[in-house]
């Protein structure tokens, strides 16, 4: 079979399309022939070398869609179209391949209405967004801030926010031509960062009050700003760092309003947690309710054009690659 394998951990140069042996079911494995894979900025975290619990050589993609093959039993017969995500492309080889091995605990169904590219971009974004908020104490009602509104788990948490009755549900972008492109998509709360600072966004949007719960993918300066924007006993969920690994706080903005941050490893999650954000985004895809957004697919070969446009070219939404 065809897979993109990172070599070596140098970057970019470091992925090859190589041929390997088609994976061999064993227990509690389900064989999937892929159909799409996502492309994420871990990907990236990897293939630089920045991820230290990852060896070279490694098959990259950590979240995919497929149809099951073989291993599947009654809950996803032959011929089911899933999506899954789990430690593929980080402590195993991942879905930069035409076939994969997972683990049955990792698979959901496609709803009808979702075709596999979308999927295939679904997993990583939306699990994240969704365990955060439930972790956060998210409930109708609330308000949300889930920065960078073009990216995967930014765009994903207002998303979800929104369709789960938040108060507000707010995202923003530092361009403006991605501030008018998130409004003609029906995104009304998104702050410009190029015309105004974030917390002033935030404050503006909600009367004063600020944000009950911010969603940060982003890192460095983000973080530091989007916490003062949080409302009395807020709370922020730090999770990415596509921006930056470091950043420095003003301590006042926890301290004045009580307010707390936290972290999240997708990878350390229970089981019980995965399968119940499942039924939550399975629900408001089959209701219209929340849509993937899908900016560019490449051809599996070439992975190392569409890593690169994810990180250098920052589209609005989701980077695929089809087999």
């Amino acid at each position: 079979m065809r897979a993109m394998r990172a070599e070596n951990f140098s970057g970019y140069q470091g992925l090859k399309l190589v041929e390997l042996p088609k994976p061999v079911v064993s227990d509690g494995r389900v064989l999937l022939r892929i159909t799409a894979a996502g492309v994420t900025p871990l990907d990236h975290t990897i293939l630089s070398g920045q991820f230290h619990h990852s060896k070279a050589p490694l098959v990259l993609g950590n979240e995919g869609a497929g149809v099951v093959e073989e291993g599947g039993g009654r809950d996803f017969p032959v011929g089911s179209r899933v999506m899954f995500f789990g430690p593929y492309g980080a402590f195993e080889d991942g879905t930069y391949s035409e076939w994969v091995a997972a683990r049955k605990q990792d698979l959901c169904l496609i709803p009808d209405n979702v075709d596999d590219v979308s999927a295939a971009g679904i997993p990583v974004a939306y699990l994240t967004a969704q365990v955060a908020l439930t972790r956060a104490g998210f409930r109708a009602g609330k308000t949300v801030l889930a920065p960078a509104i073009g990216g995967s788990v930014g765009n994903a948490a207002t998303q979800l926010a929104r369709a789960l009755g938040a108060k507000h549900a707010m995202s923003s972008t530092t361009n403006h031509a991605k501030a008018e492109q998130a409004k003609a998509l029906g995104f009304k709360e998104v702050i410009d960062t190029s015309l105004e600072k974030l917390a002033d966004g935030v404050r503006r949007i909600t009367g004063g009050y600020g944000a009950d719960i911010v969603v940060d993918g982003i890192g460095g300066e983000v973080l530091s700003e989007a916490l003062g924007a949080l409302a009395s006993e807020g709370s922020l969920t730090t999770l990415g760092y596509s921006a930056s690994r470091k950043t420095t706080i003003d301590v006042t903005n926890l301290i004045v309003p009580q307010a707390s941050i936290r972290s999240l490893n997708m990878f350390v999650q229970p089981p019980a947690a995965i399968t119940d954000a499942w039924n939550v985004i399975v629900s408001l895809l089959q209701s219209g309710a929340i849509k993937p957004i899908v900016a560019k697919t490449f051809p599996l070969a070439e992975a190392a054009d569409a890593l690169r446009y994810l990180v250098e070219g920052r589209p609005f939404g989701r980077v695929v690659l089809t087999t």
